[in-house]
């Protein structure tokens, strides 16, 4: 039963940015360190070339391969970065444009002294609907000028 309850856990920790960053953070390290390895190795092996005491028969790693492993890890950091900052913006824009809370039916009690009522809270979705109609209108109307300004005039 415990096994059922953590998987849901490891799912939405999964889908969580800053803990795939966290979770990411050692493997970026590990790169780092074969990259390091692998590139000391294959300097001292030129080296070893260029002095004339070792021949170019001796295999060594491929740098580029651990460099690209190290860009790729990178990259998922980069993402997961700025799908935290997004998260994070999302949260900050739903947090001002609606901050008081409405109390749902199956918790009355909860009902907080910042929090509004359901009427109060339909004028405010309804204002938000005829701003969004607003903006849907002004952004037709630019679109038919932008596109009848495109349209040849009549030829004289």
């Amino acid at each position: 039963m415990a096994s059922q309850q953590q998987q849901p856990l490891s799912q939405q920790q999964d889908f969580d940015p800053v803990h795939r960053f966290k979770m990411l953070i050692p493997q970026l390290k590990e790169s780092l360190q074969n990259v390091m390895k692998i590139a000391s190795l294959n300097l001292a092996h030129n080296t070893s070339i260029d002095n004339g005491i070792k021949s170019s028969d001796a295999s060594v790693q491929r740098f580029d391969k651990s460099l690209e492993e190290f860009y790729a890890l990178c990259d998922q950091l980069e993402l997961c970065l700025r799908l935290a900052y997004e998260c994070l913006s999302q949260s900050i824009d739903s947090a001002k444009h609606s901050p008081n809370l409405v109390p749902t039916a199956t918790k009355p009690d909860t009902v907080q002294t910042e929090s509004m009522s359901y009427a109060q809270y339909l004028g405010m979705i309804k204002s938000q609907i005829s701003c969004a109609k607003d903006i849907h209108n002004a952004l037709l109307e630019c679109s038919k000028k932008i596109a009848g300004k495109g349209q040849p005039q009549g030829i004289m």
